[in-house]
């Protein structure tokens, strides 16, 4: 198992930048993949991006070039990195964690972003 507690978020201005983070209840070496989705009113959940143990990384195709995921394992810390704001990346944003490649996903319980121009 493994818990997550999500920081930063809130209130940004369009075309600023903001960063999340992500701190898992255990080494983050050991957890196959971490990643970030987003649940914005009336619009399905997208996955934003995702890091894999080896430092792989996965992005939504709308989004790229805007966000950057990274981890620091010496904090257990996954973040990500959202630059160039739009109102549209305005949303719940959830960690994930995937201890194994055929575990269930865990989640964190969700931090909010507001872009507002």
């Amino acid at each position: 198992q493994v818990q997550l507690v999500e920081s930063g978020g809130g209130l940004a201005q369009v075309g600023g930048s903001l960063s999340l983070a992500c701190v898992a209840s255990r080494s983050i070496s050991t957890i196959f993949s971490m990643g970030w989705y987003r649940q914005a009113p009336g619009r399905r959940r997208e996955l934003v991006a995702t890091i894999t143990s080896d430092g792989r990384t996965h992005y939504l195709n709308s989004m790229s070039g805007r966000v950057t995921i990274s981890a620091d394992s010496s904090v257990n810390t996954v973040y990500l990195q959202i630059s160039d704001l739009k109102p549209e990346d305005t949303g719940l944003y959830k960690c994930t964690a995937r201890p194994d490649i055929y575990d269930d996903d865990y989640f964190g319980q969700g931090i909010q972003v507001t872009v507002s121009s």
